[in-house]
């Protein structure tokens, strides 16, 4: 059987040393002995020991970038949704290596301060995405932007580390639910929401009935109408 590949060899030396020996007991060179390969190996695949626990973000960020510029006006928070489910899936595919990483940020201030600078990074791109969707440049606009990035990141870290700490079975799902609900909370531009809106509203439900045991009476609830 072949070997991991090297860098695959430096983060398992890595987080196994920080376990052993503590983050800041640890050198670059002692992960670099512990792989099985030289330090110019080391130094080609991460800049410092800290680049070993963090995900690629960069590269993370592109591809985000890359899903945000497939969309239009109409299918822009579609967009927005896809990309948060992108960087969840990143984690999810990490596996163990995801679970490692968030208990020893949890320990180590320097490295929990890069993962909320990290954090910033995908929101300021959310918020320029979203007010470029808007396209309305009052102050009011740029706040409701921020608020909305902020409400994106919030819904995946919140789910993120549900999964992290083995609190959700199914994170996919999870993730799914809180974009809805983060998106209902913002209407979309030039959108009409008084009282004087004609059309139909449908609201979805789940209930234990059958379809056609249902129908009768939601054709009732319509053709008698609003307030009755």
């Amino acid at each position: 059987m072949s070997k991991p590949a090297a860098r695959t060899r430096l983060a398992e030396a890595a987080f196994t040393l920080f376990d052993e020996r503590g983050y800041e007991q640890t050198t670059v060179d002692d992960i670099a002995e512990r792989a099985g390969v030289g330090r110019t190996t080391f130094f080609r695949h991460y800049r410092s020991k800290e680049d070993v626990i963090f995900p690629d973000h960069d590269r993370l960020l592109e591809q985000i970038k890359d899903r945000l510029a497939t969309s239009s006006h109409d299918t822009a928070l579609a967009a927005v949704s896809d990309a948060v489910r992108l960087v969840l899936m990143h984690y999810l595919a990490e596996g163990d290596l995801a679970r490692r990483r968030y208990r020893l940020t949890s320990k180590v201030a320097a490295l929990r301060d890069r993962e909320i600078a990290s954090v910033a990074r995908y929101q300021r791109l959310f918020r320029e995405f979203i007010s470029s969707w808007m396209g309305d440049p009052t102050e009011s606009a740029s706040l409701r932007a921020e608020l909305m990035a902020a409400a994106v990141v919030a819904a995946h870290n919140h789910v993120l580390r549900r999964w992290l700490r083995g609190e959700s079975p199914d994170p996919g799902r999870e993730v799914d639910e809180a974009m809805h609900d983060v998106l209902a909370l913002f209407a979309a531009p030039g959108s009409r929401t008084g009282s004087d809106d004609r059309g139909t509203t449908v609201v979805a439900f789940r209930t234990g009935q059958d379809l056609d045991a249902l129908l009768p009476a939601l054709r009732r609830l319509v053709a008698d109408g609003p307030g009755q």
